[in-house]
């Protein structure tokens, strides 16, 4: 006879226990068909036999691609709206990003406008050289404008009706390198850029360049300069981002030295810029304030081309009026927003703008500016701005401007 102990007892009775139920409870397959309970065992065996996953429209599936190459970051193509040179209108163009690091990038891309302007590059990015304080960007590409308009030198003693027109096309190659010293505020940079201007005859309805000028009128008339152009750059910079800020500042210089390779256009240029972002109500509203001077310098047998220029006028300057407006040797820039928070993507603006150009660095003053005002409406990221649309006035009329780059 066997004999079982008190714990070997108490688990074959819980057993027993639990085992019943689930028994109990499995007896209704065998229930009559002709009953109630019957009749729904029936049905759902039934339909577990036609059961299939759920198969997603085709919408559902290109949703869900999308999400899926955002959210694991392997999107590469990106579109490209930067115009080949200012003036050149709506711009349409795309672009393809891939990275050969966990960090670094190499980005094609181009883009096109109704009006000719093209554009194609090569751009390698490394953001996090040398221990992460620097950013190196290796840049290569071709560009082509086909009606650049030139009014002459000056500010007071030229009319929109003096327009002619200008083409050109550049290749260029540049390398260029900041560092953080500090990982602070301070950032150096410096660079070194390969390019050809090839100056072409104007397209458009306005005459192009030599059927108004000549070379003696006009310096860099049918030039076509080669430059070796070395750069350095000093700044101090808070901003949460170049692309899209709302507080914080920039204030920096710019030193450029323009060596033409087979020619008398040599010259060298210093810009000084500053930028002020002034939050108020906790970033609602921002007083943005921008104040910029370019300066040329150059020697006795040095010429500068008239399409070199520092100017005024185009959508990220004098924004009232056409673009390259006002050129000559040395030009200033001031420009205020008012700038309010719509929401996480939308800002508005209302701006004033203020500036001229003058062939002495000493008549830089506050006499004699050109001015426009104007409203703005912006697309905007965390540290970008893709889409930027503002309606600017002038004395000259209203000017539409479509942008793809924050203003300041």
């Amino acid at each position: 006879m066997l004999r079982f102990g008190t714990p070997v007892l108490v688990v074959f009775l819980s057993s027993a226990l639990l085992v019943g139920p689930a028994v109990a409870q499995a007896q209704p397959a065998g229930a009559p068909e002709g009953t109630r309970e019957g009749q729904i065992v029936a049905q759902q065996a039934a339909k577990a036999k036609e059961l299939r996953p759920p198969t997603p429209s085709r919408a559902e599936a290109l949703v869900k691609k999308v999400e899926e190459q955002f959210i694991s970051g392997s999107l590469n193509w990106h579109p490209f709206f930067e115009n080949a040179y200012a003036g050149g209108g709506f711009s349409v163009g795309a672009g393809s990003s891939k990275n050969n690091s966990p960090y670094n990038t190499v980005d094609l891309r181009g883009s096109i406008t109704f009006s000719g302007y093209k554009r194609v590059e090569a751009e390698y990015r490394a953001p996090r050289v040398f221990n992460r304080r620097g950013v190196l960007s290796v840049l290569g590409g071709w560009r082509e404008a086909t009606d650049v308009g030139f009014y002459g030198t000056g500010t007071a003693n030229t009319s929109v009706d003096d327009r002619a027109n200008y083409s050109f096309r550049q290749p260029y190659l540049s390398a260029v390198l900041e560092l953080k010293p500090t990982r602070r505020l301070l950032i150096v940079g410096g660079g070194l850029e390969y390019s050809q201007w090839e100056q072409r005859s104007g397209q458009g309805s306005a005459p192009s360049v030599e059927e108004v000028y000549t070379p003696d009128t006009l310096p860099g008339l049918g030039a076509k300069p080669t430059y070796l152009q070395p750069h350095a750059s000093v700044a101090v910079d808070w901003r949460p981002a170049a692309g899209y800020a709302r507080r914080g500042g920039y204030y920096g210089a710019t030193m450029r030295s323009y060596a033409d390779q087979d020619g008398p256009y040599s010259f060298r240029q210093v810009d000084y810029e500053a930028i002020q972002h002034v939050p108020i109500l906790r970033d609602a509203w921002v007083l943005s304030f921008r104040g910029r001077v370019q300066t040329t310098y150059t020697k006795d047998d040095e010429v500068v081309p008239f399409f070199m220029l520092p100017a005024l006028g185009s959508g990220s300057t004098l924004r009232g009026y056409s673009s390259w407006r006002f050129r000559d040797r040395n030009s200033l820039l001031l420009s205020a927003e008012w700038r309010v928070l719509v929401n996480g993507f939308v800002d508005t603006a209302i701006f004033y703008d203020a500036g001229k150009v003058e062939a002495r660095r000493a008549d830089l003053n506050l006499d004699g500016l050109k001015s426009n005002y104007g409203i703005g409406f912006r697309l905007h990221g965390p540290f970008v701005t893709p889409v930027r649309i503002e309606l600017a006035r002038s004395n000259e009329g209203l000017a539409i401007v479509f942008g793809a780059s924050a203003a300041f």
